[in-house]
Order: C-alpha cells, then structure tokens, then sequence
C-alpha cells in the first residue's frame, strides 16, 4: 500500500472521490457522468483507491444513533512520546466517536457518546484517564450539533450536476434501529459500497429487507453514508479545530453563520468556558489567516478563539481511518459503537 505522503491524484481521480463524499453508494455510472468520464475509468480508479484503504465507505449511525446517550467534547494532554499510544487507545473505545492529533495547549481532541445510565464519571475517569500517558483532560457537554458534513470537496466537481447530498443531522431514539438494523448497518459500516444482496447473504435474510430497512434509515437520519479520505490526498493542507468564546445572545445566530461557510465541516454548541466548536478545513494555511482574520473576525458576538491544527485524524464516525491504522499498525475498526442496549426493541418485518 501506498503511504499517503507518496499517492499523488490527478483532477480525475479528485473529482470521483468527490463525489463519493457526496453519496459514496452512487452507481459508477452515475460518478460517471458527474465527472465527466468514462463508467469502466470510474470503476477502475475508485476501485483501486478503495483498495489500497486511501479511501473508505462506511455507514455509520448519526449522533445519537448508536443508541441514546450524551456527547462529551474531551481535550487531553498526553506525556511526551505517549499521543500514538494514547490515541490508539481512544480509537479502541466504542463509545469513541472521533480522535484526531492536534497541535497547541492539549495533544488530543476525542469526541465520546455516554450512554444513557453510564455515568460519565467511569467513562471519563476509568476509560480515557486510566490510558497511559494521559496526563489531563478537559470534558465539555456537547448541546447542540449544528453541522456534520462529509462532502466537504464537493467544490471539485465544478459547476457539474450534484448527487444527492445526505439527509441533515439527526438525533433518533432508541427504538428507530433494532437488532436487524443494526446487524445491516454494521455490515455497511465495514464496506459501505456493500451490495444489498452480499449483506443480505451473509445476515440470512432477503435481499428487499436489507434494502427496505437500510433506505429507510437512510432517509429518516438515522445512518449516513461517509467518505473518508485525507484531505492532503485531496489537496488541503489546513483541517483545524477552533473554540470559540461566543456572546451568550449570539449563540445560535454565530452558529448558524458557520455551519453556512462551504469550509466549515463541524459545528457544535458545547457546555464549557468555550460555547461553539468548529471544524474547519482549507485549501491552503493562507485561507486559514483569510478565515481568522476576516471571517472570524467579522462575525459579530465571537469574543475569542483557541485553535489546534489536526494533526492525524485517527477515527470519525465511529470508524478508524485506514491510514492511521497503518501508522499505528492496527488494523481498522470494522465495528460500529454500541455503547447501550436497546430496551424495548421496535419490531419490523
């Protein structure tokens, strides 16, 4: 396999993940035409990307949808030499959602979901403290989700004809996935180009139930489909994390600012010294002056701000990324959280 640093893609094979990122089950015939090439090109080059693991499709549950619970934002300072180890660590964590490398005051940034009756006190003290060289860590309740966009390069395509984009964030009970959902989605999360028929073969059941339950999770909200590629291999050099110190009566009005920007890919109120947090990535550092500088500094009610360049994104969605597994060496994580039973189980034929 290719590393990262050495895999240089041309506009073509830019343009199909692209529009993976928009809809990553689209048919190759209709990347095809979006892209302006041919289906058997399509095939080949996306097929090949898949392979060497420099992109990866998975369905996963949206926040919320691995079962009920609350969402915790965590900053973790580490002990010299230990932030590999540490985020390692984290990833193996099912309540684990998200674990990037940053640069600044803290060495990691994880986003962890607290099931419902587990008290946050042992997943933060006895989970994420009692990993090795964790040395600190600042936990904030994340209230509200904003904005969770994987189609973050779908500029690439141009002025082309756009796929259908993903149904908005979603928060869904307990009882919108019971144990069939969740064994198909666990199927699509480990292969999220999977046919219907392949995951209906391996569950033991019909091709239309596979289909029919996958589609209308889809469709409420309750699972997306996502992309993941570096965004070097795309051409960004910039993924940062910003938290920002918002006027309380400018909260929502600030948020939803952000969440309008094309580079902004995460949006979320949190409950700390810190109101908003957002992800932000960019072509190039001079986009993230422009974006200091004029945009930060032009929306009014943002007081102040706190930064960290992602370093390493070792795990989204509740899915190791493929190249942090191979920096790592571990292989990815092909199961999806289940942080919580499901109790009463909605029944679907």
């Amino acid at each position: 396999m290719m590393p990262i640093e050495m895999y240089d893609l041309d506009s073509t094979d830019r343009r199909i993940v692209a529009a993976l990122q928009v809809d990553g089950r689209a048919s190759w015939t209709d990347i095809a035409q979006l892209t302006g090439t041919s289906v058997t090109t399509v095939a080949r080059r996306a097929q090949q990307l898949l392979a060497d693991e420099l992109v990866k499709v998975a369905a996963v549950p949206q926040p919320g949808g691995g079962g009920p619970g609350d969402l915790l934002i965590v900053r973790i300072r580490c002990s010299p030499g230990s932030q590999l180890p540490a985020a390692q660590a984290l990833a193996a964590m099912p309540e684990v959602r998200f674990v990037a490398l940053v640069t600044g005051v803290y060495d990691l940034v994880a986003e962890v979901l607290v099931p419902k009756g587990t008290s946050m006190h042992s997943v933060l003290l006895s989970g994420l403290q009692a990993i090795d060289g964790v040395q600190g860590s600042v936990a904030d309740l994340e209230l509200h989700t904003y904005k969770a966009s994987h189609e973050w390069s779908q500029h690439l395509l141009g002025d082309a004809g756009q796929l259908a984009g993903p149904p908005p964030v979603h928060n869904c009970s307990a009882n919108h996935l019971d144990e069939v959902d969740e064994r198909i989605v666990a199927a699509l999360q480990a292969d999220g180009r999977a046919s219907f028929q392949a995951v209906a073969g391996g569950l033991g059941v019909s091709e239309s139930t596979v289909r029919r339950r996958f589609e209308a999770l889809h469709q409420a909200g309750c699972v997306q489909v996502i992309t993941l590629v570096p965004a070097a291999a795309l051409g960004f050099e910039a993924e940062i994390l910003f938290w920002l110190s918002v006027a309380p009566a400018r909260l929502d009005g600030v948020a939803r600012e952000l969440a309008a920007l094309r580079g902004v890919r995460y949006v979320a109120a949190t409950l700390g010294q810190e109101s908003l947090m957002c992800e932000v990535i960019l072509p190039t550092h001079a986009d993230v002056f422009e974006f200091t500088t004029k945009t930060l500094a032009g929306i009014d009610g943002i007081q102040a701000w706190t930064a960290g360049v992602q370093l390493l994104t070792v795990k989204r969605g509740f899915v190791v990324t493929p190249w942090a597994a191979r920096r790592l060496g571990t292989a990815p994580e092909q199961r999806p959280a289940a942080p919580a039973p499901r109790t009463p189980r909605a029944r679907r034929g």
